[in-house]
Formats: C-alpha cells, structure tokens, sequence
C-alpha cells in the first residue's frame, strides 16, 4: 500500500532522515521506534506530505503521492498527531465531523450523510453519549477518542499515528490501544504507529522499524528488532529484554546503572 523509495529530508543543513526505504502492506500495523531525534515524527509527516523530501519519493498504491490531491490523501490516509490544539471550544460532534471535510466543496455544508457517518464514527469509539459536551471539558483519554472518530469519519484506509498513548494512563493506553487493533483486524486498515513506549510496539505492531539518527538501523519482526544488541546499541544504555510471560512478545526492563 505505502511504499518509502530512497527518502531523505532536511530541515536545514543536517540530514533528519536519510535513504529511508521501507514497505507498508494493505492490513499490517507497523510501529516506527527509536531514540528522540531519530526522526519518527518526521517520517510520518512526510508519509502524510506535510514535508517534502529532497530526495527520494513515496508511492501510494503505485502512484507517486507527491502528484496526489491534498484533498484526496485527506480520503485515504488519517493523521492522529501527539498533540492536537482547537483554537475554539468545538463540541465533540463538531469535532468530528471536521473529518468530513475533505468530502465538501467550498461553502457546502454536512449533509445527513456525512451526520450519520459522524455519529457511527463516534459509535465505534464510544464517544456519542456526550456528542454535545465542549472539547475542553474532556479528559485526556477521551480527547484521543474524539481525535480517533475525526480521523474515522474522513473514511481512510490508513492511519498514521504519533505518540498515541503519551499522556494517557495505563487504562486508557488498553482502551486506545484496543480499539486501534479493533480497527486493524476488524476494518482491515493500515497503520503505521511512531511509538517511544517500545513494549507497546512490540505487543501491539506486525513489524517494527528501529530507527538511528535518521536511518534505519533494523527492520523485521518484533523479535527480530527488539534485541538486546540492538537497543543498548541505538539507545546506549544496558536493558534486560525476556519474554511477555502471556504473549510471549519482547519485554524491555530498565536496569540502574551500574547493576544497583
């Protein structure tokens, strides 16, 4: 579905990312990890063309994304950012049917389709009971759920992902996280998660890309990503990595310096 040929891209002088080459597949759930600096939220909005590499390109289902319409990457492909700020006290219903936006012409207004899409986006999510509350007046948790229904009523078929569960508490990582999953095998999307919590990712993702400053250090399996060698060198700390004891997944544990 997304195919990464070649990418880099500068802000500046330094290079943030460099001959990135990656394939995502129609359904997988692949988590982007790595040290901050590394380049994962860079990645992502290149993925979405917010930035434009300087070198390289992306193919959408074959078709170069650059010469895409911003209105119909908005159709295909959802974006649940780290940190979403509305400059105004929208309700959860306005909120979310600004996902609906990339379907209406200049000066056109919701029709009861785009309403009822709106409202099984917040269904599915778990959100329609308090459709009419501000924005403001929601918890963290909630503010995900609201972000994640917007990013269903645009009716993608994929979403990117930043930081998702930061700032939420361990209840509601299980519940996002839940549903993502939901939304993976049930709706059959494509996701792509930029994650620091690196026992999520290994839980949760089909395929892990481990990135070192700005290149792709190693590529595969949470098992094959998630090794001792390959995280105290890209991260340079000493860890202890075993085995979910229920899913049999990696397992990262912190160690004190020094063994005490």
């Amino acid at each position: 579905m997304i195919e990464v040929n070649s990418i880099s891209f500068r802000y500046r002088e330094d290079w943030a990312l460099q001959d990135i080459s990656f394939r995502v597949e129609k359904g997988e759930f692949v988590g982007v990890i790595g040290p901050n600096g590394s380049g994962k939220t860079t990645l992502l909005k290149i993925l979405y063309r917010l930035l434009s590499p300087q070198k390289g390109e992306i193919l959408f289902e074959l078709a170069p994304i650059k010469r895409m319409e911003r209105a119909d990457i908005a159709k295909r492909i959802a974006v649940v950012a780290q940190e979403t700020h509305l400059l105004f006290p929208f309700s959860v219903l306005e909120t979310v049917l600004m996902g609906r936006s990339p379907y209406l012409g200049q000066l056109m207004f919701e029709s009861e389709k785009d309403l009822e899409i709106a409202k099984k986006a917040m269904e599915w999510t778990n959100i329609l009971p308090f459709s009419e509350r501000p924005m403001d007046e929601l918890s963290g948790g909630e503010r995900k759920r609201v972000f994640i229904a917007r990013a269903l009523a645009q009716e993608p078929e994929v979403f990117l992902l930043d930081e998702p569960t930061a700032n939420l508490d361990i209840h509601h990582q299980i519940d996002f996280l839940d549903l993502i999953l939901t939304l993976n095998r049930e709706r059959g999307l494509t996701i792509v998660m930029a994650s620091h919590d690196m026992n999520i990712a290994s839980e949760f993702c089909d395929r892990l890309i481990l990135l070192r400053g700005g290149r792709i250090y190693k590529m595969g399996t949470p098992e094959e990503v998630i090794t001792k060698e390959n995280i105290e060198s890209v991260y340079g700390c000493e860890v202890w990595i075993d085995q979910n004891p229920i899913s049999g997944m990696p397992r990262i544990s912190l160690l004190k310096k020094g063994g005490h």
